[in-house]
């Protein structure tokens, strides 16, 4: 199915709406998991949406932006050059496209191997720059997604503690596909859980304080399991004209 690209009049009213929406059923989530609002950090998902909906966002106070695909990355970041963007890579990134992104953005959620990670050091060096990453892990278990299998991580950190390139942030993961609330919930509360055992061998190089976890259909569940940034589509495009 080709992604749908909303048009653009009347529309931002009802983003700025859906933004503070969201905004309120996050603080909602954090209250009751005894986190502050301010714990939890948006990230727009522009998958499906252009440069007036992006503008749309930052008006409405949402300046970390996320994209799954690099090539759509490269081209709004032109269009939107100058203005107050944190660009977020948050789908799969092939190595042959790392160097071309790494300039560009604020954070990769999508460390998804060690080839990976080794290019984006090497790259990062390279530049004379330090690329912040998240590990991407396949919590779930699910053939079709990318990301490290949970036990293989903790072999792997002595030699992710040495890649001076990169500051590995924490951990970001999906839901199962098709999942229920309830499995999601086991879903994000796996990831903390092995956050947890992680951070008690990690190199002082890595921190994990971060937990990439939860999109529109399930991300109060996820920042009540401790969720710290959520990456949120749908939600913030309700009800716009298509």
């Amino acid at each position: 199915m080709a992604p749908q690209m909303f048009k653009t009049s009347g529309n931002a009213a009802r983003i700025a709406e859906n933004v503070a929406r969201v905004r309120q059923r996050m603080a909602e989530a954090a209250r009751r998991s005894g986190r502050k609002p301010d714990a939890v950090r948006l990230i727009a998902v522009t998958k499906y949406v252009g440069v007036p909906e992006i503008e749309a966002l930052l008006e409405a106070g949402c300046f970390d932006i996320g994209e799954n695909r690099p090539q759509v990355l490269w081209d709004k970041a032109h269009e939107l050059a100058g203005r107050p963007v944190r660009w977020h890579m948050i789908g799969h990134l092939q190595r042959n496209k790392a160097r071309r992104t790494l300039p560009l953005v604020a954070l990769i959620h999508s460390g998804d191997s060690m080839r990976l990670m080794e290019t984006l050091d090497r790259l990062a060096c390279e530049a004379g720059r330090t690329t912040q990453v998240l590990l991407e892990v396949n919590i779930s278990g699910d053939a079709t997604k990318h990301g490290f299998a949970p036990d293989e991580i903790e072999p792997l950190l002595p030699r992710l503690g040495q890649l001076r390139g990169l500051r590995i942030q924490g951990l970001m993961a999906m839901s199962r596909w098709g999942g229920t609330q309830d499995e999601a919930r086991a879903d994000f509360a796996n990831l903390r859980k092995l956050r947890d055992r992680l951070a008690r061998s990690c190199p002082p190089t890595i921190s994990l304080d971060e937990l990439s976890m939860g999109m529109s259909g399930d991300f109060e569940v996820a920042i009540e399991e401790g969720a710290t940034m959520v990456r949120i589509g749908m939600a913030l495009y309700e009800g716009l004209q298509l």
